[in-house]
């Protein structure tokens, strides 16, 4: 894997409202989406990054937790679009 450590941090997504969504890209040349998930308010999910999903995109209001801290997307869902 060139040296890149994955599967060693676990990041917890909380959703804070119904419909949050969560995008996983794949890792290489092209990145592409490859997973997504969807939340409704108060589950988690547990997700590690992996050989194949090199970020994640996180659409909705949620709390991020990780190993550097605890974030919080402040976007929440255009229900108009």
């Amino acid at each position: 894997m060139n040296g890149v450590n994955t599967g060693e941090d676990y990041i917890i997504i909380k959703a804070l409202e119904n419909g949050v969504t969560i995008i996983g890209l794949t890792r290489g040349k092209d990145t592409k989406f490859h997973h997504t998930e969807k939340l409704d308010k108060g589950e988690v999910m547990i997700l590690q990054f992996t050989e194949h999903t090199s970020a994640m995109k996180i659409r909705g209001k949620a709390e991020i937790t990780h190993r550097f801290g605890v974030a919080v997307s402040d976007s929440p869902i255009n229900r108009n679009s």
